[in-house]
């Protein structure tokens, strides 16, 4: 999958979370709607975190001497985090 097609289904994935969330906030939303909010939330995550990883891949950080060094991915522990 490309670029131009993640950003279209990103526009997408987030024109519909929206519009749950407004029905959410007017007038309340069925199972069946709250359960593809919570699936539209993880997929929107997954895409956004899939990207951020990506762009931090592609990171080089320039020392003093002029050397390019590429970050480095540590893994959190999750117990951490919380």
């Amino acid at each position: 999958m490309d670029n131009q097609n993640k950003d279209v289904n990103m526009d997408e994935l987030i024109k519909e979370i929206n519009e749950l969330a407004h029905k959410k906030k007017a007038e309340g939303l069925t199972p069946e709607e709250q359960a593809r909010q919570d699936v539209l939330r993880k997929k929107y995550l997954e895409i956004f975190r899939g990207n951020f990883k990506q762009q931090l891949a592609n990171t080089k950080i320039k020392t003093p001497d002029g050397k390019l060094h590429p970050l480095k991915y540590m893994k959190q522990d999750n117990k951490k985090m919380n």
